[in-house]
């Protein structure tokens, strides 16, 4: 493992990324998914407090900055009504089950299953976004993503040992923001379709 430092390198690169994503949504160029990011920051802020409660140490404020960014790009995209993206009732449908995973955190007193659960409402609620950027990968900033995913893994990396509480929120994390990076960039949804045949 890397020294526990490099957190702030961790945090640099989040900065860089989330500057990225807010910018772009201010300008109307990216249409963040309102019940994705709500629920992101919401499940972010939630794993820090736990993680706060098991003693992860320093690299708990990687989590506590995976809590708060998306809650300025919500913000952002309240400010700019034309960087929203319709909802449906899939992504009400993600929007529910994610908002179990908050009950089960609020009824149950276990820290490592509070985390579990909030891990897998994190994962649920970033399925609006996955299919939004399966359809149209240009309402999204491919940069945000993969700086996720490369300071979500430094996070990992300085951790002193693997162990759930430490390790189960940014891995999520960092696995989703590899598939959601590989998607954008390549274009997956385009190309799966058809679609980049008339333009090779």
């Amino acid at each position: 493992m890397i020294d526990p430092r490099f957190v702030f390198v961790a945090i640099a690169l989040s900065i860089w990324g989330s500057w990225s994503y807010i910018r772009d949504t201010l300008r109307g160029t990216t249409t963040p998914h309102r019940v994705t990011w709500g629920l992101w920051g919401l499940g972010g802020l939630l794993a820090f407090a736990v993680e706060l409660q098991q003693g992860v140490g320093l690299s708990s404020v990687m989590t506590l900055s995976l809590g708060l960014v998306p809650c300025l790009v919500f913000l952002a995209s309240l400010k700019n009504p034309a960087a929203s993206w319709r909802i449906d009732a899939v992504d009400l449908a993600c929007g529910v089950i994610s908002l179990v995973g908050i009950a089960i955190w609020a009824s149950v007193n276990q820290a490592t299953l509070a985390l579990v659960s909030f891990t897998v409402a994190d994962a649920v609620a970033g399925l609006p976004t996955f299919r939004k950027s399966w359809k149209n990968p240009a309402s999204e900033t491919p940069r945000a993503f993969a700086l996720g995913a490369l300071n979500t893994f430094i996070t990992i990396l300085t951790l002193k040992h693997l162990t759930t509480a430490g390790a189960l929120f940014p891995g999520m994390i960092c696995v989703s923001d590899t598939i959601l990076t590989v998607v954008l960039v390549l274009r997956v949804g385009p190309r799966w379709r058809g679609e980049l045949r008339g333009a090779s």
